[in-house]
């Protein structure tokens, strides 16, 4: 366990620049009170600069891309790749991830998934929370009794949750780096969201966490450079010192959700290598990155997503290639998520869909994951017997995949397969939905028995534009995707939703989300993350 030592943070060093512009009375107040804010700030001022310059690199890398250049392993970090050195022991409660479930921030949803029986439960601020002031500020309220097991809810039916006397160990996942917080703002710019989520998190728990035999433990989202990693590291160091906690307290797992990432993995470990938990192979935001790099490339047209399964050559080598990097540096793999959730009252849908999982499972634990994601408490049980059959202890580390050699064209083999008109509808039908959803205030979505989050609506309108602004893409029958035909399915999709939801079609924004889908995909420009621009329209 971390020995904590003195303290550097002083919120007398931080000024008067930065300004809460949502409510912060009440619990909110607590949360956001002015020794939280203050250590905000001085990481912010500290940051924000070099926050700014790496996103300018993505600009500048995708300008390459677009014109013609391919990604490959870096000859500069080559010394990196061939050295023999291993990330920082594991901490004791991180040895077993064999079943992680992830979630957005909500108070019931965060007493089941500690309950569900899972190892890990990831507490989600990014693609499953739609970050509403009311949302981001609750999350992390309802965190803070987590963690202090205060945590309790009623619902409106008498109904009492609570935590069991064993949780799993709780993982927090902050918003990506492309993101700002438009509520809190220093010296009149938005703050860096994920500097909000793991801020607040990181100053009112770690202490508490170390207390208790745990620690501050993260997942960084959509990194997509190992100078991004390393600039992550850097925030760990200083806002440990800040607070007193050793080096190392801290420990991240990285999403490689991008394609970029892909080819530095080795680079991100290394980076982290005093807080590493390993890499995950985020599949949905990692099918997103491959058509949004190669958005222009005629090459990389990709099939309807239902046909883009990690089976396909580029997705099985890039999670090969994690196992085989993880594992070099006794570091966790852990595999993808099972987006399926149980299918009430049809008991062979049900069986199908626990199938899928099943069999998606068992070929995760074969290849030498070490564990896996689930988005339903109902999988939990599933997705650990199917690794219980091949793991013989809390991960399988030990197996260093010596057999695999992933080229880069591995990693850039576009997965073969038809565009049909049902999957262009399907696109557009899951991105009202989605969307409809976020705007009122809601990030994780279950459409037609699939848990559906940023991510996957990212997908479908990334591959939308991708065909209509690619003269080459044709249907299975031979027609072209014009935009003005997609205009014309928009219509259609709204006017069949709006019948299928019935009353509840005003819960949600379906209308609204429906012109910001058309306004996203018909746009000569590629949107680089749809949640930026539905974020202006947020309350």
């Amino acid at each position: 366990m971390p020995v904590l030592t003195q303290p550097k943070f002083n919120p007398a060093e931080a000024t008067t620049g930065l300004v809460v512009h949502g409510r912060h009375d009440g619990r909110f107040g607590d949360i956001l009170s002015p020794a939280a804010l203050n250590f905000i700030e001085q990481l912010a001022r500290e940051f924000s600069h070099r926050r700014a310059e790496l996103l300018a690199q993505r600009v500048a890398r995708q300008a390459r891309l677009d014109a013609g250049e391919r990604p490959d392993f870096l000859p500069e970090t080559s010394a990196i790749r061939a050295a023999q050195w291993t990330v920082a022991p594991i901490r004791d409660d991180l040895l077993d991830r064999r079943v992680e479930i992830t979630g957005p921030v909500e108070r019931k949803m965060i007493i089941n998934a500690l309950n569900s029986g899972a190892n890990v439960f990831m507490a989600d601020f990014e693609d499953s929370t739609a970050p509403t002031w009311e949302n981001v500020v609750n999350g992390q309220i309802n965190l803070y009794d987590a963690v202090r097991r205060t945590i309790s809810f009623t619902n409106p039916q008498g109904k009492q949750y609570q935590l069991a006397e064993r949780t799993a160990t709780l993982m927090v996942r902050p918003r990506g780096l492309h993101l700002d917080e438009k509520h809190i703002t220093l010296d009149g710019v938005p703050v860096m969201a994920s500097l909000v989520d793991f801020g607040l998190y990181l100053f009112h728990n770690a202490h508490a966490l170390v207390e208790r035999g745990s620690g501050p433990y993260f997942y960084l989202p959509k990194l997509e450079s190992h100078l991004e990693a390393r600039f992550w590291n850097d925030i760990f160091l200083t806002a440990q010192d800040l607070l007193g906690l050793p080096h190392g307290t801290i420990r991240a797992t990285v999403l490689i959700e991008t394609i970029l990432a892909a080819f530095e993995m080795d680079e991100i470990l290394h980076e982290l290598r005093q807080h590493s938990a390993g890499l995950n192979c985020g599949r949905w935001d990692y099918i997103f990155s491959i058509i949004k790099k190669f958005r222009r490339d005629p090459g990389f047209i990709m099939p309807d997503r239902a046909q883009v399964t990690m089976t396909s050559h580029a997705m099985r080598s890039y999670s090969l290639l994690a196992i085989q990097t993880c594992h070099r540096r006794g570091a966790h793999a852990i595999g993808g998520m099972a987006a399926q959730i149980p299918v009430k009252g049809d008991p062979e849908a049900n069986e199908r869909a626990l199938g899928k999982v099943r069999e998606d499972k068992q070929r995760e634990a074969r290849d030498g994951h070490d564990g896996t994601w689930v988005a339903h408490p109902g999988l939990v049980g599933l997705a650990q017997s199917a690794f219980e059959q091949h793991l013989d202890g809390p991960h399988q580390i030990h197996n260093k995949r010596r057999d695999v050699n992933i080229t880069a064209a591995d990693l850039l083999t576009v997965p073969s397969g038809q565009i049909t008109e049902r999957g262009l509808r399907h696109n557009l039908d899951v991105g009202i939905r989605y969307l409809g959803a976020w705007l009122a205030g809601t990030g994780c979505v279950p459409i037609y028995n699939l848990m559906e989050d940023a991510a996957t609506a990212e997908i479908s309108r990334a591959q939308v534009w991708q065909w209509i602004h690619h003269d080459e893409t044709r249907l299975d029958d031979g027609r072209e995707v014009t935009m003005e035909w997609v205009k014309t399915l928009l219509s259609e999709e709204l006017v069949r939703i709006r019948g299928a939801l019935g009353a509840s079609f005003d819960d949600g924004r379906y209308p609204q989300a429906a012109n910001l889908l058309e306004e996203i995909i018909t746009d000569d420009d590629f949107c680089e993350f749809m949640t930026t621009l539905a974020y202006q329209q947020l309350d």
